[in-house]
């Protein structure tokens, strides 16, 4: 049988494509938001006519419930405070071909939900991040700028730069991500885990940017600047020891072996004149020192080992879930 040309071979991969409408679900975390969440829900509800639209409230002590539910939302709750628990939780249970991540303080932009779906689903990737691009200095304050975009480069340093706003809380997934993504993070380092997940596995991704403005009044930020960057930092911290042990143990190994260098040089060079060690606890603390370094690095090897057995499990458990939809018809809309 002779070989298809490439136009042979597209005509084939478009018969194959899914002549259905993807099933598409936006995810609301909320915590007192009950001056934005009405905008959110009805400004998504416009854009995505056809979409399930589930608010999660984290024990909101405010009015959030009732309005979003009159909104026309599918309000449910989690008790667990803090972001992470509520995304971990509207993973478990909603069932999608394509999950729509969105804050519900209304600073994103939800007219520019169908580009992100689009994006997705045209260039089969798993995860489309809107990057923020901020309409006035009151939407992005200096110190969320200035660390977002540190943290997102030690990210990038250590993971790869596909992203420039790792720390965006506006986010569109394939139905293989979520359900193979673990969720492991409680609080605000969510998106952090998220970003992580993405590169460690290689998945295909995308980033595109979008408005983001101001809150509404009466609305606050629940973002802790120094608080929660700390945690975010020790998450980074965290995932580099847990995914890139060689090189986290090896860092120590060089420290300890130059540590050792440097006490062993003056107890060496005296040695070498005049044959005695007159320092004998410095030359027993310089061997110790020594001894850890090594001890380092082959924990570093070890765990290497481990963890490139812990990624090849993470990418046979993406791979098992059913791909249900993954390319946009040209005639069909979402």
């Amino acid at each position: 049988m002779p070989a298809l040309t490439l136009a042979e071979e597209n005509t084939v991969a478009e018969s194959l494509r899914p002549a259905v409408r993807p099933v598409v679900a936006v995810l609301i975390p909320c915590y007192n938001e009950e001056a934005a969440i009405e905008n959110v829900v009805r400004g998504f509800r416009a854009a995505l006519p056809n979409a399930a639209i589930f608010v999660y409230d984290n024990n909101s002590t405010d009015n959030t419930v009732e309005v979003a539910r009159r909104a026309g939302a599918i309000v449910r709750r989690e008790p667990q405070r803090g972001k992470g628990n509520v995304v971990r939780r509207m993973f478990a249970d909603v069932e999608a071909d394509v999950f729509v991540l969105v804050d519900g303080d209304d600073t994103y932009d939800a007219s520019c939900v169908r580009i992100l779906i689009d994006r997705l689903l045209k260039d089969s990737l798993d995860m489309v991040n809107a990057s923020r691009n901020a309409q006035s200095d009151g939407a992005y304050r200096r110190g969320h700028r200035f660390g977002n975009l540190f943290l997102t480069s030690c990210v990038a340093y250590v993971f790869g730069n596909r992203l420039s706003d790792m720390l965006s809380g506006y986010r569109v997934f394939s139905r293989r991500f979520v359900k193979s993504f673990p969720a492991l993070s409680a609080g605000f380092e969510i998106e952090t885990e998220l970003t992580v997940h993405a590169l460690e596995l290689r998945l295909p991704i995308a980033e595109v940017p979008t408005h983001y403005g101001e809150r509404p009044k009466g609305s606050a930020s629940k973002l802790n600047t120094y608080r929660d960057g700390v945690r975010i930092l020790y998450t980074i911290f965290n995932l580099i020891k847990l995914e890139k042990p060689l090189q986290f143990f090896g860092f120590g190994f060089l420290l300890l072996a130059l540590a050792s260098v440097v006490i062993e040089i003056p107890i060496i060079s005296t040695y070498l004149e005049t044959g005695l060690v007159p320092r004998l606890p410095t030359a027993v603390l310089g061997t110790g020192v020594m001894l850890l370094a090594f001890l380092s690095l082959v924990c570093g090897l070890v765990l290497d080992t481990v963890t490139r057995g812990r990624i090849e499990l993470k990418r046979l458990h993406y791979l098992a879930v059913p791909l249900r939809f993954n390319r946009l018809s040209d005639d069909h809309e979402v």
